[in-house]
């Protein structure tokens, strides 16, 4: 059965609720710190809890929920998981972020807003990822396994409060207007932090709705793009033009 409560739970969060331990990277070079900064928004991301017939909790996906998805109508195509873990992955194993000059923000289909620390290592196979997401909106937090550091937290809509002033966002789409992603990343303002929006779903795209302060809607290939392969190629491009090797 779906879990609203859970969700619920997550709406309302109080960022002082503890949670059980989970494992944390080495933190980013502690260098002088970074002039420049991205953020990036993984947007609809599908991340629902489901209790099996066995009593277990896991994430609502495709693969293995067809009967609930049919039961409670559904799409499919809708219950994509591994979708924004792809993207996390992409993101954290990114040259940009071992820099330190890179923070993530996932937003859920049900507006649930997750702040993920930048020295999170993501679990590499799905299904440890799953376990952690649920440990995640049952317990409002992830701390590393020697308490130091808190890795995943639910934190409080809207996502412009987290933001820094003047921050100037971008999202991406194929209905974007198209740039090479070097050229874009050429374009991108020196003097203000950039936020890039990518969509975390398997169908449709992002909305300018959804984000009143967006700048422009982008386009970086002229094929259609898995959301991770869009994000390699953006921040690639970043990377280089900010020297990042």
């Amino acid at each position: 059965a779906l879990l609203p409560s859970v969700t619920s739970r997550a709406m309302a969060a109080s960022e002082d609720t503890p949670t059980p331990a989970a494992a944390a990277a080495p933190e980013p070079s502690a260098a002088a710190p970074p002039t420049r900064q991205c953020i990036v928004i993984l947007d609809q991301a599908s991340l629902e809890i489901v209790k099996t017939k066995k009593g277990d909790f896991t994430l609502l996906n495709a693969d293995d929920h067809r009967s609930i998805l049919t039961k409670h109508n559904k799409d499919p195509a809708a219950c994509r998981p591994d979708i924004c873990h792809q993207e996390l992955m992409a993101c954290l194993d990114s040259p940009l972020s071992k820099a330190g000059m890179l923070k993530v923000y996932v937003r859920t289909t049900q507006n649930v807003l997750i702040d993920v620390h930048p020295a999170v290592r993501v679990p590499r196979t799905y299904k440890r990822f799953a376990g952690l997401m649920c440990q995640l909106l049952h317990k409002l937090k992830v701390r590393a396994a020697d308490g130091s550091q808190t890795l995943f937290k639910v934190i409080k809509n809207p996502l412009t409060r987290h933001l820094p002033a003047g921050t100037a966002v971008y999202g991406f789409s194929k209905n974007g207007d198209r740039y090479a992603p070097t050229h874009f990343a050429a374009s991108l303002p020196d003097d203000r932090p950039i936020a890039f929006v990518f969509g975390a779903m398997a169908t449709g795209s992002i909305s300018r709705d959804d984000h009143d302060t967006m700048l422009d809607m982008i386009c970086v290939s002229e094929y259609p793009l898995s959301g991770a392969t869009a994000i390699n190629r953006v921040l690639g491009a970043l990377e280089a033009q900010w020297g990042v090797a």
